[in-house]
């Protein structure tokens, strides 16, 4: 991977954790501001969260810990959009996660996004 690839991973990375922090998660204009105005999200429930929805529900969301991340991964699609998968674990579980985001002017914007709750084993 090369450094820009290396830098693009960093900051994708530190956006979706943004975006994962309680706090950051209830300042409407702050979440907004990495939002595209065409976002939608496929939640773990199966509903489809429009851009002024999942802000409405953000705003008013209780706090909770901010899960971690393992085996983020970045695929450039073009030089003004790239895909992003990991896997969220923390108290409620963990979940496989996507998001595409898209470069407008110097700013990444997230607008898909996808999480799917990975069954536990019975052991």
């Amino acid at each position: 991977m090369s450094f820009a690839d290396e830098a693009l991973r960093g900051l994708l990375l530190e956006l979706e954790k943004r975006l994962m922090d309680g706090e950051f998660r209830r300042d409407r204009e702050r979440v907004s501001g990495l939002l595209h105005k065409d976002f939608r999200e496929f939640g773990s429930s199966g509903r489809v969260w429009s851009r002024e929805a999942i802000l409405d529900l953000l705003a008013t969301e209780p706090w909770h810990e901010s899960p971690g991340v393992e085996d983020f991964e970045v695929s450039l699609l073009s030089p003004e959009m790239a895909l992003v998968t990991y896997r969220a674990v923390g108290g409620a579980g963990a979940s496989l996660r996507s998001s595409l985001w898209v470069r407008e002017g110097e700013e990444w914007r997230v607008i898909f996004h996808q999480g799917t709750k990975v069954p536990t084993t019975q052991g």
